[in-house]
């Protein structure tokens, strides 16, 4: 029996928004007319559903903003249609009132630990009913607006780092052969300036690449996992990086394991993740230093050590190396750029490869950092 009460209807939806929808899911007739006649007054589009396969079938036609499901059905019951539900990528956010006429407490914790957000008893109070269908409409609806928001700074940051990095990579550009044609200008200032303009382009070029690649890893990595050799990426990206260590008095060597280094990774991931490590060894690094690279095999994973002899981490570091925007105590040696990314971008990518990234770090004693893939499983 559901309680007659004079029922407010200032909260029904402003005319030029649309209705929300509400599916309301019973295996009583009654109980449904009577609660979408309450709920249609106040002009909410009503969809209703005698059982949990119905519902299913009418949310893939059009899903509602909010839905109101009886616990105790016969057949699929209340808490295995929530699961279902939450299952479902594009469902996942819509908000379930259970409606049941069992007032088990048992029975309560089932419901929200099913994907609930709120219970109410059977016979339930008119005006209660609505306060709680407004309520989660309207936390929905916030939801929505920020959700909304964050997808449209995303896209407006993108649309201008895009742009900013296709007129940095040429003004960089410009600023490099014109560093290379003043080698032969005697005037010290116009040396000085032509050097400044290099490096502050170099710097915002570099800041704005990682940016793009840390805003790609926020919206979801989804890497395609395939068997590939740990040691030959090592060694390629080694190869890359000969000429700046080159540059800067360094030497790498490497180490790596004669067999069992293939993992289940992605290769453009892991690329990534050992450009940035070993970037890091070289900037970082004062020159006639060492810096050394080894592959082995574990029992169940592959692992790539990347140690340098540079100024190490302190231990406040080593707590937030891995978050977005951190400087650490150390900077680059040859005045690179530093934006505070590339360490949070490789946590990211090696995570959603199932792998592990960690630090062995004291200040003054460099540092190793160590990335573990899951091994391929062998052929047969």
């Amino acid at each position: 029996m559901i309680a007659e009460v004079a029922v407010d209807l200032s909260g029904a939806a402003p005319l030029n928004l649309p209705a929300a929808r509400i599916l309301i899911v019973d295996d009583q007739s009654p109980n449904v007319q009577v609660v979408g006649s309450v709920l249609g007054r106040l002009g909410y589009e009503i969809v209703p559903a005698s059982d949990g396969p119905t519902a299913l079938k009418r949310m893939m036609l059009r899903v509602p903003d909010l839905i109101l499901l009886d616990l105790l059905m016969p057949g699929m019951d209340g808490c295995e249609v929530c699961r279902r539900i939450r299952q479902n990528p594009d469902w996942k956010d819509i908000p379930v009132i259970f409606l049941s006429a069992a007032d088990d407490k048992d029975l309560v914790v089932r419901a929200l630990e099913s994907g609930g957000v709120d219970y109410v008893t059977k016979p339930f109070n008119q005006g209660e009913l609505v306060s709680r269908v407004r309520t989660q409409l309207d936390l929905k609806a916030a939801r929505d607006r920020l959700r909304q928001l964050a997808e449209d700074k995303d896209e407006l940051l993108g649309i201008l780092a895009h742009d900013l990095k296709s007129h940095l990579a040429g003004l960089s550009a410009s600023a490099r052969l014109m560093r290379e044609r003043t080698v032969f200008v005697t005037d010290e200032r116009t040396q000085h300036l032509t050097e400044n303009i290099a490096r502050t382009t170099g710097q915002l070029l570099s800041f704005v690449e990682e940016f793009l690649a840390n805003a790609a890893a926020d919206h979801g990595v989804n890497p395609t996992l395939v068997p590939m050799d740990l040691c030959a990426a090592a060694a390629a990206a080694v190869r890359n990086y000969q000429e700046g260590a080159r540059r800067k008095s360094l030497k790498i060597e490497t180490d790596f394991a004669t067999e069992g280094t293939m993992v289940l990774a992605d290769p453009s991931a892991v690329d990534q993740v050992l450009d940035n490590l070993l970037s890091n060894a070289v900037k970082f690094s004062p020159p006639d230093r060492l810096i050394s690279v080894a592959v082995q095999a574990l029992p169940e994973a592959v692992e790539c050590r990347i140690h340098d002899r540079g100024p190490g981490f302190t231990a406040e570091d080593r707590e937030r190396m891995f978050q977005r925007y951190r400087r650490l105590s150390a900077r680059p040696t040859g005045g690179e750029p530093s934006s505070g990314l590339g360490l949070s971008i490789v946590r990211k990518l090696v995570l959603a490869m199932n792998g592990t990234v960690s630090c062995q770090s004291l200040p003054g004693q460099g540092a190793t950092f160590l990335v573990q893939l899951p091994a391929a499983p062998k052929s047969v």
